[in-house]
């Protein structure tokens, strides 16, 4: 596994948020895997719909580009959205992990049924539209919301984090689940605590999708470049998208 780099993208434009995504990602990836933690310089500075996702996909496919161009190994898209996935995966060569499938993968591999915990209630319709994009609806067994925003894990107060708890201690007492996922980029460093504290699997998708790089990687697998996933086609951009591919 010696000398490998995995780009980690936060797709918003928080400093703050993508050195916490950095930092859990550090804390698994394996001696001698380098971790770039990156962020775009335009966008919002949190993701909370549909909208929110769309503007982020752009800068998504520019931290891409730039970390092919770098010789990254892999990449994570460090936003439980997984916004601009597919389209990030056309433009990439090694394999691309979104933190949402990464985290119910590992979570179906530990319990039969997880819950999830995440930020605002509008949160809560995306991340059931990705399990059923991904397969994993019959595998979950609800949903749950702090009901504060993004960046309120990135302000200091504590209030985030022990919503969080709390949520995860009523999942585990109403939902008959067996594990839990945290469903925002900016949970990564609550997992560990909470999987000593609360005795199941806590499941942040940050560290699950570095783990899956590093093995796709160790087997010598890149995102395939036959069918949709090929290179987009060559054709001119124009705009702020004419250096895009």
């Amino acid at each position: 596994m010696a000398g490998i780099c995995i780009q980690v993208i936060n797709p918003n434009t928080s400093q703050g948020m993508t050195q916490t995504i950095g930092d859990a990602a550090r804390a698994v990836a394996a001696p001698g895997t380098d971790i770039l933690a990156v962020c775009p310089t335009q966008g919002v500075p949190s993701i909370e719909g549909h909208f929110d996702e769309a503007i982020a996909a752009i800068g998504v496919l520019e931290q891409i580009k730039a970390g092919r161009q770098q010789g990254v190994d892999g990449h994570v898209i460090a936003c439980f959205g997984d916004p601009g996935l597919l389209a990030a995966r056309e433009l990439a060569q090694g394999p691309v992990v979104g933190i949402a499938e990464a985290a119910m993968h590992m979570a179906t591999l530990v319990a039969t049924r997880f819950s999830i915990v995440t930020t605002l209630p509008r949160t809560l319709i995306i991340a059931r539209h990705l399990l059923r994009q991904y397969g994993f609806e019959a595998h979950c067994a609800a949903l749950h919301a702090i009901d504060l925003p993004v960046l309120a894990l990135e302000d200091g107060s504590g209030l985030a984090q022990e919503r969080v708890r709390a949520r995860c201690i009523q999942a585990l007492k109403e939902d008959g689940s067996g594990a839990i996922v945290l469903g925002c980029g900016g949970m990564a460093t609550l997992a560990q605590e909470l999987t000593h504290e609360l005795q199941v699997p806590v499941i942040d998708g940050v560290s699950a999708a570095v783990k899956m790089v590093e093995s796709l990687v160790a087997l010598g697998l890149g995102t395939s470049k036959r069918g949709d996933l090929a290179f987009p086609e060559a054709k001119a951009l124009s705009g702020q998208f004419h250096n895009l591919m």
